[in-house]
């Protein structure tokens, strides 16, 4: 077997050394070079017969091939498997040692002779092709076809092959000069046709000389033709590349006409292309932009038209329960029920945005949780702070103390209800925090909006009230208050979202003022523009010439925040004016004409006036007068004089509208201001400055005008005390309305429920009972309740209180002397807050008489802004500004201790008036 493999084996070495021998003598036939008379050698035939060689060879191959796939091998023993593997990868061997082509022995037996000729032609010119590339780099021949031409460029010859014959020619002859795109006429024939992309490139771009250098023509025949490598191969190329740069250069030369032509058409086409598509693409995105705002806006509108739906029915059912309310409310107070207090502050977004420390201003009523004084009552307090257990604690032991102090409850009308033998105190108050206060922490958002997005607070409180009377007393009315009633369907105590937002503005309380038939400051509401504003004032100041100051308050704003005021004398016709009116008569000023010179010059210089002297009274909120009317024009205002007198009172009643009509006073006390006359930081209970029978008429005239506007609930009712300069008689005007439940409030239920006494606004009276023992250890002529006076702080401020926790602060304080005694029903009393932040606090001082009331409150305050500062490190507060009111109230007090002289003095001193 080995010996047929041999013989094979030889065979395709002499099949293969023939067909090299061929290919030689083919390729030495191109160096036969041309006879010096121009005659050149036949060699056509000796091709011809060289190639009749090859296909003759090659057939034999065939036939050889054929025969060696058809022989019969005999497979080896098992033990000569690795000689078979050696044995056979001689196949391999061959075509890489000498190009035969490995036998296929897929092929079929069947297979013609032609097909397996034309395919071993095919492989053979294949073969042929690169063994002859092969062998000319080999030999050092660069072989190139470029347009039907084969240029071969070996030893200094350069051969140009046509169909038939090739060509020999001297590269140093080749250097010619073409002309307007065409050779010369003693240019030879022979390079025409390399250079016929050269002179069709000329002719192009209109170029009139151009010299061709050959060699470079030659080479370039080599690589590749291009516009570049063209111009490369000429000598003046510099001459030539700078003028077919030239713009339009090719538009003048040959066919440059329809090479502009096309050239426009394509821009055009592509112009008009490109507008179409950006109009398309204009046009979708346009599609888009319309289908998704449609989108929205019918999403929008159904969630619109869903909340729409849902705010009707929530209004519905509470006006459906306030009806139930109204006609049970007799029934409610005399038994058993339950009072969710949720001190929710439903303003408007901004106004929210602009409070700093905006949950805890919701949390200064914790005193709410003193409604549980009476024995049918249980409280739950939603608080909008999240409060530890100290908080917790100390509530819990100051409610119960209250079941020692308290006597036998009364309700607001005055009978006597329910018994003593209900659960203690401490244990009939639940104080629940919303499981969505974490969840917005930057929204501000008001504690009834926090309520309604907390289902397990919701149901907890359901829970609490299942079978029970219950109702909601909210703080400022909000559309959630509705909402969270409507979810634990109880009935809200007080207004309508809407008749709330409308009437507790400051035009809004004019109103029910001027309606209830009250005295109210001269001035002029719903003033929305600035000539609106010039040709009112000026009206008001001609018409009421003795008032000193006018002031300008937002509709929207509370607290003081939204009031600036002007002083007249900073006009230049002041002196002027006020000589005017001394002439004329106070009689004759009444009179339109004598008014007229007056009102025309206020009416030239109330502009410059206000825009030079008007200021803000809360700089940190409005830190110019341009800035406080921008806003106040915005939104609305008032105009309004300020009392003209020096000595002005302002006090504040807290009244319950109750839903089956009646008006109760719950609380009076006289102001206590903090840094300017228009900010309230505190109250002395009762109060001291009105006849209490003039205030009970206002009170109550203003009380029927609310509920004739279906406000019902919690009312507080801002008034100003004074002496009118004229007539010297006592005025009373009413100078604000505010639909809520008020801090001075839940800091009294604070103090009624410590010494569990009752609070007469009637007669101005704060009595508190005294203990058994008390009464037993004197004569039996002593009465059995003592008259008090209570001094109400509602938030006061101090920074570094924070950096004493409330265990260090109660000891500090009863270190100090600073207590409240149980069996006298005096001392001092704390609102807290907060568990973390700890800046604020409420403090109440209990005495026998106004004047002590007022100095234990002072001590109280410098003894705690002493014990928690240092010289280095004062903090910010409120303490001194208090501390210099209530100095000055002190100093009317030791006045009022000397026996008046004239009825003017009587009047006076019965004014302990706020400067």
């Amino acid at each position: 077997m080995s010996d047929i493999l041999k013989n094979h084996d030889e065979l395709g070495n002499v099949f293969v050394q023939v067909q090299d021998d061929l290919r030689q003598l083919r390729r030495s036939l191109v160096r036969v070079t041309v006879q010096s008379n121009g005659e050149t050698v036949d060699i056509q035939a000796l091709d011809t017969a060289i190639r009749r060689t090859e296909c003759v060879i090659r057939r034999r191959e065939e036939q050889y091939l054929n025969t060696v796939n058809k022989q019969v091998l005999i497979l080896p023993g098992i033990e000569d498997i690795q000689k078979q593997k050696t044995q056979i990868s001689k196949w391999t061997v061959m075509h890489k040692r000498f190009g035969i082509q490995l036998p296929d022995l897929r092929q079929r037996s069947g297979t013609s002779v032609s097909n397996c000729r034309e395919t071993d032609r095919q492989a053979g010119m294949r073969t042929d092709r690169r063994d002859g590339m092969r062998n000319d780099r080999q030999e050092g021949v660069r072989t190139d076809r470029r347009d039907g031409v084969r240029t071969d460029r070996r030893d200094g010859l350069v051969l140009f092959q046509g169909s038939s014959a090739v060509i020999p020619v001297s590269i140093s002859n080749l250097s010619f000069t073409i002309l307007e795109g065409h050779h010369q006429p003693c240019a030879q024939t022979s390079v025409t046709a390399s250079s016929t992309a050269v002179c069709r490139l000329l002719r192009d771009y209109a170029v009139p000389t151009a010299r061709v250098h050959g060699t470079r023509l030659v080479e370039l025949v080599q690589v590749g033709l291009c516009s570049e490598r063209l111009i490369s191969v000429l000598e003046n190329r510099e001459e030539v590349w700078e003028l077919v740069q030239r713009p339009g250069q090719r538009y003048r030369g040959e066919g440059g006409v329809e090479a502009a032509a096309t050239h426009i058409q394509s821009y055009w086409r592509c112009h008009v292309a490109r507008a179409s598509y950006l109009l398309h693409r204009r046009r979708r995105w346009a599609v888009g932009t319309i289908a998704i705002s449609w989108l929205m806006h019918t999403q929008l509108g159904r969630v619109r038209g869903s909340l729409q739906e849902s705010r009707r029915t929530h209004l519905e059912n509470y006006r459906i329960r306030a009806q139930y309310l109204s006609a049970n409310w007799k029934h409610i107070q005399s038994s058993r029920r339950t009072i969710i207090h949720i001190p929710s502050l439903g303003y408007s977004q901004s106004q929210r945005f602009s409070l700093k420390g905006f949950d805890i201003l919701q949390n200064v009523q914790m005193g709410r949780l003193c409604d549980v004084r009476d024995d049918n009552v249980e409280v739950i307090y939603v608080s909008p702070v999240r409060l530890g257990d100290d908080l917790f604690q100390y509530y819990s032991h100051l409610i119960g103390l209250f079941q020692g102090a308290a006597v036998e409850p009364r309700d607001a009308a005055g009978p006597r209800v329910g018994t003593s033998t209900q659960a203690p105190m401490s244990k009939r108050f639940t104080i629940l925090i919303p499981d969505a206060l974490e969840d917005f922490p930057t929204h501000n958002m008001c504690l009834s909006s926090l309520l309604k997005y907390s289902p397990r607070t919701l149901r907890r409180i359901r829970h609490l009230i299942q079978g029970k009377q219950a109702y909601v007393v909210g703080g400022v009315t909000h559309v959630d208050d509705l909402a969270v009633a409507d979810e634990l369907e109880v009935p809200l105590l007080g207004p309508e979202p809407a008749v709330a937002q409308l009437y507790s503005t400051k035009s809004g309380g004019r109103r029910v003022f001027s309606s209830a038939g009250v005295a109210v400051p001269p001035g002029q509401w719903d003033v929305y523009s600035l000539q609106q504003l010039h040709e009112a004032l000026a009206r008001l100041m001609t018409n009421h010439i003795l008032v000193r100051r006018w002031l300008f308050k937002m509709d929207s704003e509370m607290c003081g925040r939204g009031t600036a005021y002007c002083d007249v004398s900073h006009l230049r016709c002041f002196t002027w004016a006020q000589q005017v009116y001394s002439l004329r008569g106070p009689e004759m000023w009444r009179k339109a004409w004598a008014q007229e010179s007056v009102l025309v010059k206020y009416l030239e210089e109330v502009p410059e006036w206000l825009a030079r002297y008007a200021r803000p009274v809360r700089p940190s909120c409005y830190p110019s007068w341009t800035c406080f009317l921008d806003t106040f024009l915005r939104h609305g205002g008032v105009v309004e004089a300020y009392p003209p007198s020096d000595s002005v009172t302002c006090l504040t009643v807290d009244l319950f509208l109750q839903p089956d009509g009646k008006v109760t006073m719950l609380s009076c006390g006289d102001q206590l201001h903090g840094p300017s006359d228009l900010e309230t930081v505190g109250s002395s209970v009762p109060q001291n400055s009105v006849t209490p029978e003039d205030l009970y008429s206002v009170c109550l005239r203003v009380g029927r005008a609310c509920l004739s506007r279906c406000i019902t609930g919690h009312v507080s009712l801002d008034l100003a005390t004074f002496l009118d300069p004229v007539t010297l008689d006592q005025q009373l005007w009413a100078i604000d309305l505010d639909l809520g439940y008020s801090n001075q409030l839940a800091l009294t239920q604070l103090m009624l429920g410590t010494t569990g006494g009752s609070l007469d606004c009637r007669t101005s009276r704060l009595e508190v009972p005294l203990t058994s023992r008390e009464a037993n250890s004197v004569s039996s002529q002593l009465p059995t309740v003592a008259s008090r006076y209570a001094v109400l702080g509602n938030r006061l401020l101090h920074t570094n209180l924070s950096m004493v926790h409330y265990s260090v602060f109660f000891q500090m304080c009863k270190a100090q002397g600073i207590g409240f005694d149980i069996k006298e029903k005096q001392g001092t009393v704390f609102a807290l807050h907060d568990s973390f932040e700890r800046h604020s606090l409420g403090m109440v001082t209990i005495c026998e008489d106004l004047q002590g009331a007022l100095m234990a409150y002072v001590r109280n305050l410098s003894v705690i802004h002493q014990e928690i500062s240092t010289p280095n490190m004062q903090g910010e507060t409120n303490f001194k500004d208090l501390i210099r009111e209530i100095e000055g109230v002190l100093g009317l007090t030791v006045q009022n201790k000397a026996q008046p002289t004239t009825e003017e003095d009587k009047m006076a001193v019965s004014l302990p008036g706020l400067n």
